[in-house]
């Protein structure tokens, strides 16, 4: 790796673990709006959560049908962020291998 790229690699790091967290914290307030059918996306602090979710479960509301009545999309994507989350930045995440093996070889 070049000097540069092992430089950037601890802000990098850091930076996709905070998104990936914040995505994951955002489906799971969709999970909870879920039980409260009424609440308006577009009032309040909603779109906030709402703008960033929604372009995607509106995609994944596609491929999934609400099983008995239940939007599961929302469940599926905090699955699914979690797992990347731990496959890239997770303790044994492939980032944070190149980052311990790199603060080794220096």
């Amino acid at each position: 790796m070049t000097p540069l790229l092992l430089q950037l690699l601890p802000a990098f790091h850091l930076a996709l673990g905070l998104l990936l967290a914040a995505l994951t914290l955002a489906f799971l307030l969709r999970i909870v709006l879920t039980w409260y059918p009424q609440v308006d996306l577009k009032q309040g602090a909603w779109p906030l959560i709402a703008w960033p979710t929604e372009p995607v479960l509106a995609a994944t509301r596609k491929v999934v049908s609400p099983i008995g009545g239940v939007d599961v999309t929302p469940v599926i994507w905090v699955g699914l962020l979690s797992l990347v989350r731990e496959l890239l930045v997770g303790q044994q995440g492939l980032l944070s291998q190149v980052l311990m093996r790199a603060e080794t070889l220096s």
